[in-house]
Formats: structure tokens, sequence, C-alpha cells
């Protein structure tokens, strides 16, 4: 396996704190604070003043005299109490550049202890259409999902499908009202179901504003929705079959959201398939006595705390089951079924006292040991008033208009198909290349406005901003992957060949000392779940190619050996801004056209 620059450095490190004798636990690097004075910094001289009882600057003087001898170094200084400073040899940066251009995993580690990871993202609603609040959601997971497979976990991804509750039952209903005359409601049987219901995803949207407005206003209404819904739970034939469509209107136009977005699942389950389980975790409580019943209802009490927590409701007092228990109920299925390792949620941090309440009720019924449960809460998508993001006429903005609106933003910035049909070979190739680049374009735009903001903050979508070639966006990093992309296509036409990068300016050096973070960025990225860490990454390290690339020319180079070092250097920045925009969701075009 490929060492990264911080590896070298702190098995070197390491040796010389056995040689002095020093715990060598404490013989690790960063990336130094004051880039002006040294690449990495080392801190470990005032962690041992304690146990060595010397003064920390003694020590890291001690610590500095020995590396100083060794080659690798071309600067090693004290400073301040005790930190060590240290910047390491073009030779030592060259080396680490090659061996990351020749690794397919570009120096990146993979986890020593593979473990199964169940993530629950997405979580759209049957009968509702998807809209902006999904957004986040879907990006995050899916950019998570990635990630732990890239690490060398296995991912089973769930969509959680919100389908199974009371608001299926007032859908139900206000389909009643409308047509009575369809038998099938009417008694046990589903003879006369329609062959074809005229119902799209946007009709069912619809009633169902309608019938909760309806259930609001009207308590038999409300009452004839819980009958229904405890009807079709039970097994109602006809309602079961109503629901089943309805279900299966909802999925397909869930796919063609997740789909544009690039966003996929593993499985496609719903509240629905732990009903039956329900009654598992029902008899479980029970016989652990973790259930009482409190005014009809069933619930499990929590711990007492510093912030006491509400009861988890098993079952209502209709005998519904709750949401609480159903996501007890998937909890238990994800371990027994699917192995799970490690089960995390990610869902608007307003729900974060529910999770709190589920996974404790599933410790208590011993439903986790050895499992770890997590939820990533993440902040809302706002407008430019700071609240959630409308439509100009003040309603809930939908998803696919959204990703319509990025497309709309993203052709203003294109040519026409005309202007570039000489370089394509006709109108029509070159339309159907533009089309498909306003697609990868326009969801770069989204995801990366999304993923560039820290997961838990709420933040402005920028509608004028976002799309643009330049500034910290999407289309800038696809922008420097293309870029690149042509100074490589120009080399093979040269019939240039790449070759040893040897480190000659400070540009290079700059740049090589960016790349060599990719390791420690991905693995930060995942411990903390935190994708705006490799946004933040992908755009310094673009700025710092271009930075490079107007200080030092690359193909009228000095010599020919630079030029040759500065095209491999070259072509590993555009494969690391490649795995990052990847492992954000995020496709990379060949070619990109600006008017």
């Amino acid at each position: 396996m490929t060492q990264t620059l911080e590896q070298k450095i702190n098995k070197k490190l390491e040796q010389t704190f056995e040689k002095l004798s020093l715990n060598p636990q404490y013989a690790t690097v960063k990336t130094s604070d004051r880039p002006d004075l040294s690449d990495f910094q080392c801190n470990g001289a005032l962690a041992l003043a304690k146990s060595e009882r010397k003064n920390p600057r003694e020590i890291a003087s001690q610590i500095a005299a020995e590396l100083e001898q060794d080659s690798s170094f071309s600067k090693i200084s004290v400073d301040g109490p005790g930190f060590i400073n240290l910047s390491v040899s073009d030779k030592l940066l060259s080396d680490v550049m090659e061996d990351m251009s020749q690794d397919e995993r570009l120096g990146c580690e993979k986890t020593n202890t593979p473990k199964t990871v169940v993530l629950d993202f997405g979580a759209p609603n049957v009968a509702k259409d998807m809209h902006v609040g999904h957004l986040r959601s879907a990006v995050i997971g899916e950019s998570i999902q990635r990630l732990e497979r890239f690490i060398g976990n296995k991912v089973i991804s769930d969509t959680h499908l919100g389908d199974w509750g009371t608001p299926m039952g007032m859908i139900i209903s206000e389909i009643m009202l409308a047509h009575p005359e369809w038998p099938f409601f009417d008694d046990d049987k589903k003879d006369g179901f329609p062959d074809s219901i005229p119902y799209a995803v946007e009709d069912l949207t619809e009633i169902y504003k309608a019938a909760n407005a309806r259930c609001k206003e009207d308590e038999a209404a409300r009452q004839q929705a819980r009958i229904i819904t405890a009807k079709f739970q039970d097994g109602h034939p006809g309602y079961r079959a109503l629901w089943q469509h309805l279900r299966r209107i909802s999925v397909d136009a869930v796919k063609k959201n997740f789909d544009a977005l690039d966003v996929h699942f593993d499985l496609w389950l719903g509240e629905s398939d732990a009903h039956e389980t329900c009654y598992k975790i029902m008899d479980l409580a029970q016989e652990k006595g973790a259930s009482e019943k409190d005014d009809g209802a069933v619930i499990i009490r929590l711990g007492e705390s510093n912030k006491p927590k509400p009861p988890v409701i098993l079952q209502k007092t209709d005998g519904g089951f709750t949401y609480h228990i159903t996501d007890i109920a998937t909890i238990k299925m994800r371990v027994d079924d699917l192995h799970a390792d490690e089960i995390i949620y990610f869902t608007d941090k307003r729900q974060a006292l529910h999770f709190e309440q589920v996974f404790e009720a599933a410790e208590k019924l011993g439903l986790v040991k050895d499992v770890k449960l997590q939820h990533i809460g993440f902040g809302t998508v706002n407008g430019p008033d700071g609240k959630p993001f409308k439509t100009r006429d003040g309603g809930v903005m939908k998803l696919e208009a959204l990703i319509d609106l990025s497309k709309e933003k993203v052709k203003e910035s294109v040519p026409t198909a005309e202007d570039v049909a000489k370089d394509f070979g006709s109108v029509e190739e070159a339309q159907k290349y533009i089309d498909n680049l306003v697609d990868e374009i326009a969801i770069a735009a989204i995801k990366f406005q999304d993923l560039k903001n820290n997961t838990a903050s709420g933040y402005i979508f920028e509608v004028d901003d976002f799309a643009k070639f330049d500034g910290k966006t999407g289309p800038y990093i696809q922008y420097a992957i293309a870029r690149i992309n042509s100074i490589m296509r120009k080399a093979a036409t040269a019939n240039i060949k790449e070759g040893s990068i040897t480190i000659t300016t400070k540009e290079e050096r700059d740049l090589a000392l960016k790349l060599a973070q990719l390791n420690t960025i991905i693995w930060r990225t995942h411990n903390d779940k935190e994708p705006s860490i490799i946004s933040d990454y992908a755009y310094t390290l673009a700025q710092t190619f271009s930075t490079f690339y107007n200080a030092a020319s690359i193909m009228n180079a000095e010599s020919p050996e630079i030029v040759s070092s500065r095209l491999r250097l070259a072509r590993l920045t555009r494969d690391v801004l490649k795995l990052l925009l990847y492992l954000l969701g995020i496709k990379a075009p060949e070619v990109m056209l600006k008017k």
C-alpha cells in the first residue's frame, strides 16, 4: 500500500522518538497552522513535558536536532513553547506524488475492519410530490454512501418509504368520496378494481391536501380515516389493492427524481414492510417488562437523565402502531436480516428527539448489542428571506421544478448547438452533447450548493450564483477538470508523454502539498460524516491548480523533462478532482462549453 506523506513523516518521527526513549504515541504531525513557516508541525513535545518532567522546548529541541540529520526535511525549527516546525524536501514530496500518480486509489487507505453499514436516507412519502425539503437527505446520503463504499465498507442503502400511516387512510377515504361506485370499497373483495385508475402523483398530492383539510375540520372524517387505516393495515383486500396501486405510482415518480439527481438505493422498503415485526416488538417489550399501558396506549418509559425524554409510544389508544414502533421494528429487521454493524439515518435535525427516543428504546429491548446507531441531522434549504425555500407564488418548490430551474440557469451560460456544430460534426450531435452537458452541470450546481455547506446548518439557496462557472460552485470544479483534459489531449496530439514528477517551483510545491492531503481529507469526511470537508478541499485544490497553471507553463516549460513532469502532476490533479466529485455524487464532463 502506498504510504501518504503524513505517514512517511510520522514513521520518521516515531523512529526518532524511540531513539530518544520518548513515547511514540505523540509522534504525529498535522498540516501547519502557519504555512508561511513550515509544511507540518508536531506538538508532541508539549504532551510529553509532564511525563518527562522537562521543559517542552528542551524536548522539542532534542527531537529537532535528530531530525535535522534526515535529508527528507529541508527545514526544521522549534517555535513558541515547543512546537516543532517541519518542511519536507522537494525529493520526498516528488516521491510521494509519483507514488500517488501510479496508485489506482491515489494513495487513499481502505479500512482494516470492514463493516456492514445500513444507510437510511431519501425518505419520500407515498402520494406526495418530492419537494426541495427532500434534497438534503438525498444528496448527503448518496455522498456518504459512495464514501463508505470507497473506504471498503459494505453498504446497504434503503430509502424507507412513508407508505403506511394515517395519511394513507386519509387519501383512500378521499378517493372513496370521489368514487363511491367502486365496489371494492364496500366489501372484503377486490372484484371490480379498475384496470386503470386515473391518478398521477400530482393528483395524489392534491387529494392528500384536500383530505388533510377535511380531517382538520371534521372529527367524523378523522375517525373515518383512522378506521380505514386500521382496515387496510389489517389486510382489507380492496383497500390494499388501491394502496398498492398508489404506492407504484408514487415510487415511479420518486425514482424519476432520484435518477435525475444520480441518487441510488439498494432497497426500496417502507414502513409497511415493518408492520408484522411491530407485533414482535410489542411481544418483546412485554416479555422484558419494558412496556406499560398508559391511558389506553402502550408505551416505553425512557431513563431519567439531565434532559428527560417523553416516553416512546408503541401503540395508540385506537390500536394503531406509531412511527416509534415502526422505526424500532425496522432496526430489528436491519440487524437480524441485513446483519448491520452500523445504521445511519439522514433526516432534518428537527427529528433529533424522535431518534434519541427510538435508539434508547432499541437499546432497552436489547436489539442493538454491538450495533452503532447514528442520526445525522441537517438544516433546511432556505430562500433569501432565511425561511424554507419557496416558489415565487409562495408554495413549496417541487424537487423536479428545482432541477428544471437549475437547467435553465445553466443554459444561459452554454453556447447553442449551432455555435459549436463544427466541433461535433452536426447540429444534432452538438445538441445531444449540450443536452447531456446541461444536465450534468445543473445537477453539479444543485449538489455542490448543498454539500459545500456544513450539514447541521441551514443555508440560503443562491438561485443567481449557484450555476456560475467561477466561485465556489460545482461547475467551477467541473471546468477545472475539463481544462486539464484539454491539456492532456494537446499533449497526446503532440506525442508528449508523462514523466517522473520533479518539484522545481513554489507553485508545483504548493500543488503537491495540497494533493498530499487527499487521504487525510477522505478519512476526516468519513469520521465526521461531513461532505463539506470534501467540497472545500476540492475547491481549494482547483484554485491551487489554477495558480500553478498560470505561473508555470506545462506545454512550454524550459525542458522536455519538466514538461513531462508537470503533465503527470496535472493528470494527478485531474484524477483527484474527479474522485472528489464522484464522492459528492457529481459527474465530470470531458469537455465544458461556455459562451
